[in-house]
């Protein structure tokens, strides 16, 4: 099985930390050549040395803030410019939690513009280099409340949602000339994110942050929460040749948690 990435180029947004930056170190290991996207140009630097170097990778990062989309716009069509993105991981922190009916208006177009509007600007930027080399993977890290939504996530539920359908549209549409376009929903991941879920969660149930982090392991049938190395590595399969022909497709990696099939 092809999992060798070497000659490919991938953009990794959000890769300084949690699944981003693991994502990032995971591609790099396959040989693939790294641009680190994110708005905290410290921790860019950070990763930048962590990643994988071996002769003919030329890793590097631009510093973007999706909450300024024209930036995003700005900064991927200066980086695809005389270079062709073979790979583009779109990976964004969530929205806050809460009740959607307590929700603001301001909050639904907030996460509209930083998930759904500036993946479609970075998508708009690299696919012309992929149609020309005939190769493109293209994969959303959204969340498994696109199968079944979660308790407590209003806003992230509904856009995460849009981001799943804008992505199957997509992939119907770029299939032809070698792209895919697919979706990994993670589940309980070990990241900071998961931290603010455990906090508000016990809240809500009236109990310690480390009860209420057990009765999460406990609807997971592994018993366990994900590391972001294994959310990582199954982005990495989806980058590589041996994925060519899967499109489309909403990928849960989340030990079972998920009801529906």
């Amino acid at each position: 099985m092809n999992l060798d990435l070497t000659n490919k180029n991938a953009m990794v947004c959000g890769s300084t930390a949690g699944i981003g930056r693991a994502t990032a170190l995971q591609l790099s290991k396959l040989g693939a050549t790294v641009t680190l996207v994110a708005r905290n140009e410290e921790k860019l630097k950070e990763t930048l040395i962590e990643l994988h170097h071996e002769e003919g990778q030329k890793h590097n990062y631009f510093v973007a803030d999706f909450t300024n989309p024209d930036e995003v716009r700005r900064k991927a069509e200066k980086a695809a410019a005389g270079k062709t993105f073979h790979i583009l991981v779109n990976n964004t922190g969530g929205p806050k939690g809460g009740l959607i009916f307590q929700a603001e208006t301001d909050e639904f177009t907030n996460a509209f513009s930083q998930h759904l509007v500036c993946n479609h600007i970075l998508v708009q930027a690299l696919v012309p280099g992929m149609k020309e080399a005939d190769y493109g993977r293209i994969i959303n890290i959204i969340s498994t409340s696109v199968k079944q939504p979660i308790d407590g996530l209003g806003v992230s539920n509904t856009i995460r949602g849009a981001v799943a359908s804008w992505s199957k549209t997509l992939a119907n549409e770029l299939g032809p000339f070698g792209i895919t376009v697919n979706n990994v929903l993670p589940g309980f991941t070990a990241t900071d994110r998961l931290d603010d879920i455990i906090g508000n969660a016990s809240k809500k149930m009236n109990k310690t942050q480390e009860d209420a982090a057990r009765f999460m392991r406990s609807i997971v049938p592994a018993r366990r929460f994900a590391q972001p190395g294994e959310i990582a590595n199954a982005v990495a399969f989806l980058a590589s040749e041996a994925a060519s022909y899967i499109n489309g497709i909403n990928l849960p990696v989340d030990g079972g948690r998920t009801k529906s099939l």
